[in-house]
């Protein structure tokens, strides 16, 4: 989709006039060409595979497995532009699909159990893929796929028992999970190294779209791991393969402003990211960047904007971690944080919804109840920064200062992670 041209004349003013003290990572000579795409092929490939599909089972209403088919390209679809309606699109032709072979096909029952992972429906996904595992079809297929699961509810027993089932260093399935789970028990360098290795196992392959997955959450990892250049080229990496890949483009925005300071420069990335997607949480980078730069009035604005956004039933729980953020800042619907969190908790009884509740009780006023929660199911648990960001003030709240201080000092080097927001308060703790 093509971007303005208004978009690239802020880009080289900022560039022109930058003072920025900070180490330079990013290079818009090397970016500046991915902001201006005029068109995006992924798009129209799969809008034309959606068309062919469509048109087949139309005319052909009896051939159920072009209900899988209009599904891949709905989700495919989802994944390009952020358009909730494709993904619940996808889940509605497979449930049809399920319905049609009394959920008795290992592969159809994995693919519902991919789209509810990406509405956060969790158990709903682990329910369909214990029925994949008992059914037996392509067995190993549904075993990864419980890895995935057992990860985002944070029983990292269950995943460890199945990476033991599946263990083979030779492939890129093995490898990639094998990283989620180093990275989920908190060991990046090895979560860094074997996604290097999967990465390794496909390069010379004709697969564009995991090469693109794997270069994006390397930059990720290497992002978590200060690794910032390595960062930025993963990106540019998956962007060079697609384009329009606008999670990269938002990770370089991420590096634009946490690392180099740069609000405006990175105003000028996102502005081209919303012409292709339009993600809810891109108006949450705006209005932290507002507030970096003191412009609290447009803040609220993008704040504003972000609850009309996802103010759709269709999104579940998909964004209720950013809502329970959120409502929590707020006397007035702090009591529907609270509810939000507990609904999590008890979805997704992880670290993450956990600190979740906490926090919620804890802006509430309730700091011995949040002092008990972070305690016993988030401090033992967990290495992400923001938790523990958390769990510091959580902690300070309750006289428990030598404990917080040891925190702390972890926290001021994960500034990059954090934002300059954050770290700005970490800095006065």
């Amino acid at each position: 989709m093509k971007t303005t041209s208004f978009i690239l004349g802020l880009l080289l003013i900022v560039v022109s006039c930058s003072k920025n003290t900070q180490q330079q990572i990013t290079d818009p000579k090397e970016y500046a060409a991915y902001l201006n795409v005029t068109e995006n092929i992924s798009l129209e490939n799969a809008q034309k595979e959606l068309e062919f599909w469509t048109t087949k089972l139309e005319a052909t209403p009896n051939q159920y497995p072009y209900l899988q088919k209009i599904a891949s390209a709905n989700t495919h679809l989802f994944s390009i532009t952020g358009n909730i309606n494709y993904l619940k699109e996808a889940e509605t032709k497979l449930l049809q699909a399920n319905e049609k072979t009394n959920y008795d096909n290992a592969g159809y029952l994995r693919s519902l159990a991919r789209n509810y992972v990406s509405q956060h429906r969790f158990k709903e996904a682990l329910e369909l893929l214990l029925k994949a595992e008992k059914n037996g079809e392509n067995l190993q297929l549904t075993e990864f796929q419980l890895i995935d699961v057992y990860l985002e509810l944070g029983n990292t027993s269950k995943a460890e028992a199945y990476l033991s089932k599946v263990k083979d260093f030779n492939s890129f399935e093995y490898l990639i999970r094998i990283s989620k789970f180093s990275d989920a028990i908190g060991n990046l360098d090895s979560a860094i190294n074997y996604l290097e290795k999967a990465l390794q196992r496909i390069e010379n392959s004709n697969k564009p779209e995991l090469l693109e997955w794997a270069h994006t959450n390397l930059g990720d990892y290497y992002g978590h791991a200060g690794r910032l250049q390595e960062a930025y080229q993963s990106y540019l990496k998956a962007l060079n393969i697609n384009p329009n890949n606008s999670y990269a483009k938002k990770g370089i925005a991420w590096i634009v402003f946490s690392h180099e300071k740069n609000p405006a420069k990175s105003l000028a990335i996102l502005a081209a990211i919303e012409q292709e997607t339009m993600a809810p949480d891109l108006h949450l980078l705006k209005a932290e960047i507002a507030e970096y730069s003191g412009n609290f009035a447009e803040k609220e604005q993008h704040i504003k904007q972000y609850f009309t956004a996802v103010n759709n039933e269709k999104y579940g729980a998909m964004y209720a971690k950013y809502n329970v953020l959120l409502l929590a800042e707020n006397t007035s619907t702090i009591k529907e944080a609270i509810e939000i969190a507990k609904r999590e908790v008890k979805e997704r009884p992880t670290a993450q919804s956990f600190d979740l509740l906490a926090w919620s009780y804890f802006k509430n006023g309730d700091v011995k109840k949040a002092l008990t929660i972070i305690e016993k199911q988030v401090i033992p648990h967990t290495f992400e920064p923001e938790l523990l960001f958390h769990a510091v003030q959580i902690l300070k709240a309750n006289n428990r200062n030598q404990e917080a201080s040891l925190l702390i000092a972890d926290l001021k080097e994960s500034s990059f992670e954090l934002g300059p927001n954050t770290a700005k308060i970490i800095s006065k703790l």
